[in-house]
């Protein structure tokens, strides 16, 4: 037990000296870089399972934690050099929490969200290091909106929708944790869900009469379209010279407001729709539906990534700002 744990320390080392090694590689292309950062990691296991002394057991292993350290030294000075890369913050901030030092993993992953604002999967990492450093683990204001903006950029994050009902009801949001468990409870596999279901029992009788009534099924079924969209693809469009991974969102947000919307609903590229709707079952907070909203922005975006984040090779439609209840039928044209 002892040695495979060694081995493991072994392997992190390995991988963060390689981080600090490789990192001017990693403009030739990221998933080579991370590739070669785990082949070393895993080396570096392998190589101490075939070799190491199960004796140094018995030894202090300042050593080893030393290397760790220098890693993470070197991946700190390489920041200092690119502070831009918001991957490299996170790494920084997975690697410090590895050493128990929540604060300053908290610190880099703040770096890593404010680098990279709509990354669903960033904003729930830095949101949760956040709420480890609290000495009462409660997820303060800041991390409760980038809870609220992954769910956004991300409707289907489950670990977002988890964490943000955890945080609602440490603000006694009942009510609000009820809606959004009750919207995350039938994508889970059945053991998380039973346990999920053990907290929604908890959340409805804290809620009393403010818990909704309608499940979230019934929701998506009674809810009237709002906006109809219809997409319009770019002439000799081929869907094969795209990753499978791409997606497209349809989304609606409020005019001259924050970027996260009010609606959003994501296809993947398989299932590529003609046309679109958007009601109030596509508002990631229940608490602000779309049919609340007097004028929204409507736009798609065809990402290739599959994430909601912006990037380069995108297809995009010109924003339409409309007046709700919008009665006809919108355009987009993606470009």
């Amino acid at each position: 037990m002892v040695t495979a744990g060694l081995a493991v320390l072994a392997g992190i080392a390995g991988l963060l000296l390689a981080l600090a090694v490789l990192w001017p590689l990693r403009a030739r292309g990221r998933a080579g870089f991370l590739v070669a950062c785990l082949s070393i990691g895993l080396a570096s296991a392998s190589l101490y399972l075939l070799v190491g002394d199960p004796r140094a057991a018995q030894e202090p292993a300042a050593p080893s934690l030393a290397e760790l350290r220098d890693g993470v030294q070197a991946l700190e000075q390489a920041l200092e050099r690119e502070p831009q890369r918001a991957d490299g913050w996170v790494l920084l901030g997975r690697s410090r929490g590895e050493l128990g030092q929540l604060d300053a993993a908290a610190a880099a992953y703040s770096r890593a969200a404010a680098l990279a604002p709509d990354d669903a999967g960033v904003l729930v990492e830095a949101a949760q290091a956040r709420a480890q450093a609290d000495p009462e683990k409660h997820f303060d204001d800041l991390a409760l909106g980038w809870l609220q903006h992954a769910l956004q950029v991300q409707p289907d994050a489950e670990r977002a929708a988890w964490l943000l009902g955890i945080a609602l009801r440490q603000r006694g949001r009942d009510a609000e944790a009820v809606a959004v468990w009750s919207a995350l409870l039938p994508r889970l596999q059945p053991g998380a869900a039973a346990a999920l279901q053990q907290q929604l029992v908890i959340a409805r009788a804290a809620a009393g009469a403010e818990a909704p009534a309608a499940s979230s099924g019934a929701l998506q079924e009674n809810a009237a379209p709002l906006l109809s969209i219809r997409i319009a693809l770019p002439p000799g469009f081929d869907p094969a010279q795209w990753p499978r991974d791409a997606a497209l969102f349809v989304l609606a947000r409020a005019p001259g407001g924050p970027p996260m919307p009010v609606a959003v609903r994501r296809y993947p590229l398989q299932a590529l729709p003609a046309s679109a709707t958007l009601s109030d079952a596509d508002s990631p907070m229940p608490t602000q539906p779309l049919s609340s909203h007097a004028q929204v922005e409507v736009l798609a975006r065809l990402s290739r990534t599959g994430t909601a984040s912006h990037a380069e090779g995108d297809l995009q439609s010109a924003p339409v700002t409309v007046q709700m209840p919008q009665r006809s039928e919108l355009e987009l044209q993606l470009r």
